[in-house]
């Protein structure tokens, strides 16, 4: 804990700890919490906080939680350029200025800087990385705000809530198709987190949160802008991700159409942009569809057509799952399509013969990327997929050893030293150029499963 930290006033005021920095933590929760009730729906609904929370967030206690999470994450700098260990030798020494002007109003955010990330589909996706005292200063705010705010939101919303993660809302689909209700609309936002409406997301704030201090800072950071080449760029819209307060935002702005939805009772999950809907027939979803078109444009936002569509939830894709029909007409998950092509993707890029990587370095790769996706999917009841994926890891890691072994001297003595019997180290050895068919042969009895189990090669089956 940093000096700062330490000797920052404590005030008196509300401080809750959340579970994590930014929403993707928060996302991640293993554990979900039991359901609870809703403080009333609509405009009318009470605001809370009363003018305590700035203060509330700006207690010893609460900075150091807020503290904690932001090391934790391991953030890069923003356009500061100051990483953790120096933000909080920094901070030793201009802290009480900042929080003096907190309090006064009068602080304002430095611009994010805008990073472009790939997606699997080419596409580039846009974060904008706050400053380190900026995801502080935020990470304070959301521990104080989600508490307050995040039981109000519906049920059937599941992206970055404490206790929620990607798997309720696909357990929620599966429910729903399983009941009958096999037609879904799927809905996707276009360039939804860059064209949030400001004005638009402070009124629904406003009609929560009860703090002008709280007001006042939240909307300095929308209007922070992004560093783009060097040049600060005014932003008049977006909430661009990357800073923990910009999840909760989004889930602000999103829960009216929730609300409206459950209105109507019409069963549907959403998480983050990404909203189903489940009816029983093609007609009551394009009623639905409608229905949507008219929300969503009342808050400024535009469906994607070309990914959006009414049609037949079986096989469509949701959160890189889909859904089928067992033999006992039982509504099963399964790893979408687009899901393993780009999975396959990635093992490729990791598993490239060329390098200059070890066999273990490659495994350690490995270690570090199979053990996340295989949780991610680990609803799928796809018990084949698995074990066909497992092998054809194994293939490629072996077709790895072999062009590291290379000459075929090598190759026969490293496959006696293994426990080869000679002719089986002869006759791999005798092929030594043709790396992909060789691997599947007879070497699969010297570099088995156990082989690779001993190595520490995760599986997926």
């Amino acid at each position: 804990m940093s000096k700062a930290m330490r000797q920052m006033p404590e005030r008196s005021g509300r401080a809750s700890a959340a579970r994590g920095e930014a929403a993707r933590d928060l996302a991640s929760d293993e554990a979900c919490g039991p359901p609870r009730e809703h403080q009333g729906t609509g405009p009318a609904r009470p605001r809370v906080g009363a003018g305590s929370l700035l203060e509330a967030a700006l207690t010893r206690e609460n900075l150091r939680v807020a503290w904690k999470r932001v090391k934790a994450n391991k953030g890069a700098a923003g356009v500061d350029g100051l990483d953790i260990e120096q933000t909080a030798l920094m901070l030793q020494t201009k802290w009480p200025q900042i929080r003096q002007a907190l309090v006064a109003g009068r602080y304002r955010p430095d611009p994010v800087r805008r990073v472009m990330i790939p997606k699997p589909d080419g596409s580039l996706r846009e974060l904008g990385i706050p400053t380190v005292v900026d995801r502080l200063i935020q990470q304070a705010l959301l521990q104080v705000l989600q508490p307050l705010i995040d039981p109000t939101f519906s049920e059937q919303s599941h992206g970055f809530r404490p206790g929620r993660r990607a798997h309720d809302a696909v357990k929620a689909a599966r429910a729903y198709v399983q009941a009958g209700k096999r037609v879904v609309v799927d809905v996707d936002l276009a360039k939804f987190f860059d064209r949030v409406n400001h004005d638009i997301l402070m009124d629904r704030l406003c009609k929560r949160i009860d703090d002008a201090g709280v007001i006042r800072l939240v909307r300095a950071y929308l209007n922070a802008g992004i560093m783009d080449g060097g040049v600060a760029v005014e932003r008049h819209m977006g909430t661009p991700q990357g800073g923990p307060l910009s999840p909760l935002l989004a889930n602000v702005l999103l829960d009216e159409v929730d609300k409206a939805l459950e209105a109507r009772g019409y069963s549907f999950a959403r998480y983050a942009d990404d909203c189903n809907v489940y009816v029983g027939s093609v007609k009551a979803g394009q009623r639905v569809m409608a229905l949507l078109r008219k929300l969503y444009a009342g808050l400024k936002l535009q469906i994607n057509e070309a990914k959006s569509a009414v049609c037949s939830a079986l096989g469509r894709k949701f959160l890189g799952y889909e859904l089928w029909v067992a033999k006992v007409r039982e509504v099963k998950c399964a790893v979408a399509e687009r899901a393993l092509l780009d999975f396959k993707a990635r093992i490729r890029q990791l598993t490239r013969r060329t390098g200059g990587r070890s066999m273990a370095q490659v495994i350690e790769q490995l270690r570090s990327y199979l053990p996340g996706w295989k949780a991610y999917f680990g609803l799928a009841q796809t018990p084949k997929v698995w074990k066909t994926l497992d092998k054809w890891l194994r293939h490629r890691l072996r077709a790895i050893q072999l062009w590291h072994w290379r000459r075929s001297a090598r190759i026969h003595a490293e496959l006696k030293a293994l426990g080869a019997t000679p002719a089986v180290a002869k006759r791999v050895a005798g092929n030594a150029g043709s790396w992909w068919r060789n691997s599947d042969r007879l070497l699969k009895t010297v570099l088995t499963i156990a082989h690779f189990d001993r190595m520490g090669l995760p599986r997926l089956s």
